[in-house]
């Protein structure tokens, strides 16, 4: 799937960066570098991605059609 979020990256007072995702509500991460965080908030995403997918899916009647979205 391809898609292109927001990255947000700060230097955090107690040293390392923290980083958040403006797109995905909740989606933050942390690390001692910017990739570190960078690569902490893309795990995050996937996380809270995955978790709402499921969340919906829960109950969704056997007829319901399940298909691919692509966007971008």
């Amino acid at each position: 799937m391809k898609a292109e979020l927001t990255a947000i990256i700060e230097a955090a007072p107690e040293g390392g960066f923290w980083a958040f995702c403006p797109e995905i509500p909740g989606a933050n991460g942390q690390g001692e570098t910017v990739d570190e965080a960078r690569e902490s908030l893309g795990a995050a995403v996937e996380l809270i991605l995955e978790d709402r997918r499921d969340d919906s899916m829960r109950g969704l009647p056997p007829d319901a059609i399940r298909s691919t979205l692509l966007v971008g």
